[in-house]
This record gives C-alpha cells, structure tokens and sequence, in this order.
C-alpha cells in the first residue's frame, strides 16, 4: 500500500522569478526535529531531476522538480509557475507557514553517465528548472569535459532563473535566446530560438557532444532532438525531462499515462531512444 501521506514542510523564503514565477525554499520538518524519524533519511535520496508533489492544505497537491534537492538541513528549492488553484494558493502564503510534501518521485538525470563528457544542456522556459540541479553540480565538480547551456525565453519578462545563469557564466559557455522583443546588452543573448543557435553551438564542440540533456515546452524539446539526430548525435545520447500533469506521483491514478509507460515512475527522465515509440508518428 502506497503511504499518501506527506511530510511537513516550512515556507523558508521566496523571490520573483520570471513572468507570474518565483524560486521557493523549503524545509523539511518531519525527521529534523525527530532523531527517530527516517523521512528526512528518505527525502536525502533524492536524485537530481526527481520531482515531489507540493500539498497546500484545503486545496490540493501539484507536481514541482527540485531546483535544488533536499539537504543535510532538510532544505530543498523549487521554481514555480503561477497556472492553477495549488500555485495560486502557494503564492498567497508568507514565510513560515506550513505545507505538506510527498516524494522524492520518478527518473533523475543520469549523472554517473554523463560525468567528463562533452554536455550539452538546452531549456526553455520554466523549463531550465529541471535542469538546474545538473549544471550546478557539474560547475561546482568541474566534472565535464566541456559544459554549454542555452537559454530560451519568449521575452524579456519571461525569462527565469536569472541568477542561476548569470552565476553559471563565469565558468561556461550560456547562450540566452530571446525569440521577441529587444535584448538587453548582454554580449551572451541572442534573438531567436534555441534551435537557431545550434550551428554556432555545435561548432563551438569541435566534435558533437556526448550528452544532450533537453527540458521545456514538449514542441521544442522534440524539434530540437530531431535536429539534433540529423546533426549526428545519438538518439541515445539525448535525455529530455517530460511534463504531464501527474496527480499521484506513483502511477495509479493513470493521468500522466503515456502510451504503457507512466511519466511519474518511468520518468520524468526519458532517453529519446527509449521515448520515440511511445510518441504518434508526427509527435
């Protein structure tokens, strides 16, 4: 029997992050404030690309990825978009209220793989999110052998985690592409998609990357993995994280139910390899 019953967690702190976005802090208080409880133990399994579903009291739950994963302190981070009831009930709270969360759940990145390679990480949106945990380990590890990231954002208000690239820039190759609008000076935006800079990037390579990690909008991520395959890179070489709305986390109640596979458990995390046959033909 699946146990549906979430840990108690703190509203720690909160920024803006984006058009109608903001990066939270959370943490965990269940098994911090028992030395007998082992939930804290569990939540610190967590593997970078899981996700866990957010529990606001008298609304309801939704699904959010870990931007950073739980620490020794229990403290974890999250980026959320403001779309429905649960998020619009989260952006009305005010630190240090209390919260419910269940997880961690589903498919990470595959981090022993894609150590010392050549990686290539592309997100768009809100979409970076799932993403960020895997460049910030990789720059604080120096563990690739070459690391670029691109960007995109439809404008300028939209564009999120700006923090987070504008740190990764002292150490590798960010491309942020905006696809309307004017730029705002900085020598590493661009207009256009992310798929428009993929000559220059691929160039920049010498030889074509390793690994390809993609996470956004569904019509980008798939474009630009079949772009990519014409390029010369393995299918299975790509990694796209997916997004369906999943209610449960643990594959019964079917509504993130991809065509014999379950999002929540085997993925979020998919090898385009792997995910191409669960896909219609014009996907």
């Amino acid at each position: 029997m699946h146990n549906l019953t979430p840990s108690a967690i703190e509203l720690v702190d909160f920024y803006d992050d984006g058009e109608q976005a903001r990066h939270f802090q959370f943490r965990l208080l269940d098994g911090v404030q028992s030395a007998s409880s082992n939930v804290l133990a569990d939540w610190q399994t967590a593997q970078i690309g899981q996700f866990f579903m957010l529990n606001v009291p008298g609304v309801g739950e939704a699904p959010f990825t870990f931007t950073q994963v739980p620490d020794a302190q229990g403290h974890f981070r999250a980026l959320v978009r403001q779309m429905g009831a649960v998020t619009t009930a989260l952006f009305g709270l005010q630190s240090g209220q209390i919260l419910g969360a269940r997880g961690p759940y589903g498919v990470g990145w595959p981090m022993t793989e894609i150590s010392g390679k050549r990686i290539l990480v592309v997100g768009g949106g809100c979409g970076l999110a799932p993403l960020v945990g895997v460049v910030d380990h990789l720059v604080e590890q120096q563990n690739y052998t070459q690391l670029t990231v691109v960007y995109g954002a439809r404008s300028q208000q939209a564009k999120m985690l700006n923090p987070e690239r504008e740190r990764w820039q002292q150490y590798i190759p960010v491309f942020n592409m905006i696809e309307n609008g004017d730029l705002n000076g900085d020598e590493n935006e661009y207009h256009g998609r992310p798929i428009d800079m993929m000559p220059t990037v691929l160039d920049s390579f010498g030889e074509l990357p390793d690994v390809v990690l993609l996470a956004g909008p569904q019509v980008m991520m798939f474009g630009m993995a079949d772009y990519l395959v014409a390029s010369g890179v393995y299918n299975h070489a790509i990694y796209l994280s997916i997004e369906r709305r999943m209610h449960c986390g643990l594959g019964t109640c079917g509504h993130c139910y991809l065509k014999h596979k379950y999002v929540c458990t085997n993925g979020p995390t998919f090898r385009w390899d792997v995910l191409q046959p669960y896909l219609p033909e014009d996907h």
